[in-house]
């Protein structure tokens, strides 16, 4: 098939061919990372701007990466070191950013929403590297890369996804593209971290982690958003979030017995996880960071137009 969008913003927007052919793309430029020399003229003569405005390491160094071993120039911008403080506005600097002629601009956001406008305003291509709680599409899709790898394929999978919901982009990208992929979503949090009619995107909600866990084939933990929450208290305590929804290795016997365990980091060891569940054999968080770069240098290579050049010649 031929890759025709210009943009990625979420996993709404992709169809089941397109993941499938983007996941297909991502094992092949895997290849290049393993190499001797990992780097690959394929985006020489391009430019990538880094417009990070929140902070970011796996995400932005992987960004970076990607772009790198395409051979594309990269230049990163911070919320800090833009005229954002100088009270320019979002429009304004991402118009400034285009007149400078990138051929794709990344973004990270704490607006939701803030990545799809920016699309509106600007020619060349944009990836959303996350805006709010709305969504993180490369990263469900390294996520589906990495269970992909270790279980061949998606269909009639029991994925389970424990932790902040209501604050977690990478939560609703994962519930969108797997259920897609016809994988059976199952979330589970405290009632104060479930958002209102979360049903609908395609997942059930579990109240009690033993019975969400139980018999999994994936069990994804994700970190309580506490810069997200704006101060309110949505537990009584670590402690007891970690007694009731924290995944260690009694929980994780409940699991089919070759669950894998993700985690899209950072990591909050001894509250969502424990260290030894965290760095066991059944742990699959460091692929996750592996594929993210070979990932993210296929989104690069489609909406730069590396389908269709690869058609024409």
């Amino acid at each position: 098939m031929r890759f025709e969008k210009k943009d990625i913003l979420d996993i709404d927007s992709l169809s089941r061919e397109e993941i499938t052919y983007i996941l297909d793309t991502a094992r092949g430029m895997k290849e290049i990372s393993q190499r001797a020399v990992k780097k690959v003229p394929t985006l020489r003569g391009k430019t990538i701007v880094l417009f990070f405005q929140e902070p970011s390491t796996r995400t932005k160094i992987s960004f970076e990466l990607a772009g790198k071993r395409l051979s594309a120039d990269t230049v990163s911008i911070s919320k800090s070191s833009s005229s954002i403080v100088k009270g320019e506005t979002l429009r304004d600097t991402v118009r400034t950013l285009e007149s400078m002629k990138p051929d794709i601009i990344v973004m990270r956001h704490s607006s939701s929403g803030a990545a799809s406008q920016v699309a509106k305003w600007v020619q060349c291509s944009v990836i959303n590297a996350g805006d709010g709680t709305h969504a993180h599409p490369s990263q469900a899709l390294l996520d589906m890369m990495t269970i992909q790898e270790e279980k061949g394929g998606f269909e009639g999978l029991k994925v389970s996804i424990v932790g902040d919901i209501s604050h977690s982009r990478v939560a609703r990208s994962n519930i969108v593209g797997l259920s897609r992929m016809g994988a059976h979503v199952t979330i589970c949090a405290p009632g104060t971290m479930i958002p209102v009619g979360i049903e609908h995107m395609g997942c059930t909600v579990a109240r009690d982690m033993d019975a969400c866990v139980a018999d999994a084939d994936v069990v994804m933990m994700l970190r309580i958003q506490k810069e997200r929450q704006g101060g309110s208290l949505l537990f009584p305590s670590e402690r007891e979030y970690a007694a009731l929804y924290g995944l260690n290795q009694t929980r994780l016997a409940l699991a089919a017995k070759d669950a894998l365990i993700m985690h899209p980091g950072p990591l909050n060891r001894g509250v969502e996880i424990s260290t030894l569940v965290a760095d066991g054999e059944q742990s699959v968080i460091l692929d996750q960071v592996t594929n993210g770069v070979a990932l993210r240098m296929a989104l690069f290579y489609l909406v730069a137009g590396g389908s269709r050049n690869a058609d024409s010649n």
